[in-house]
Parts: C-alpha cells; structure tokens; sequence
C-alpha cells in the first residue's frame, strides 16, 4: 500500500465480506472478551466471479497462519484464483483489523492490485495493494 495512497468507500460487496469474516470469527473463536486463544481472527476474501471464502487464524508462539493467509488458502482449495479483495476481522466486535507486515508481504508477492479492507479514524476504508 502507499503511503499516500487514496483510500476509498466500501462498496456494498465490501461490508459483505465485512460482514462474513465477522460471522465466521464470531461462530469459531475460541476466547472469552479478555482471553487469549488460538482462534482471535477471522478473514475473508472475494475472487474475480464474486465468490466468498473465509478463514479463522491459528494462534501458536513458533508463528501459525494469520486468518488472512488462511481464506486465501480456503479460496485456492475451492477453485478461487483470481483473488479481488481481502479483510480480517477481530473476535467480539473488535472490528476490521489491518494486514501485519507479513500478510502485507505476501499480498505484495502473489496477489498485486489486491483491495484491502483497513480501519481508519473515518470508519472502514479501501486501499490497494501495488506492485
């Protein structure tokens, strides 16, 4: 993302996708309000035909998959290639929740042009990942 790349409005699809990732965290956390646990976050991704896929994260001290990696993972394995926008959602609530740095990495590497959901003083916004 740069720096001092415009961000936009969420499109209707977009507070869908907000919408799944909350309803998939939501259904699987693991972790009380102020608890810990493995399963803190969720994601969701929409390919090129409109589908949704999403995925929890996997918490554990060596390093595990964030929920971002694991939709894009849920995506690949039900024929989703052609990955168009991406968010991550916290567990009770916490709201849309940006990339870490390894997330921003790999979508950088494999998925250039990407939307990315973020939070922002002005509620959620869009940016997009560039090569």
């Amino acid at each position: 993302m740069l720096p001092n790349a415009e961000l936009a409005v969420p499109t209707a699809e977009d507070l869908e996708l907000v919408e799944l990732a909350r309803e998939v965290i939501d259904a699987n956390t693991d972790a009380g309000a102020d608890e810990d646990g493995a399963h803190t976050m969720g994601a969701a991704v929409r390919d090129a035909d409109g589908r949704m896929f999403a995925g929890v994260h996997l918490f554990h001290f060596t390093g595990g998959p964030c929920a971002e990696l694991d939709a894009l993972g849920a995506a690949r394995a039900q024929g989703g290639r052609e990955i168009k926008t991406i968010v991550a959602v916290g567990n009770h609530g916490r709201g849309v929740v940006g990339p870490c740095g390894r997330d921003r990495q790999v979508l950088f590497d494999y998925y250039p042009g990407i939307r990315v959901l973020l939070p922002t003083a002005e509620g959620v916004r869009v940016a997009t990942i560039e090569a």
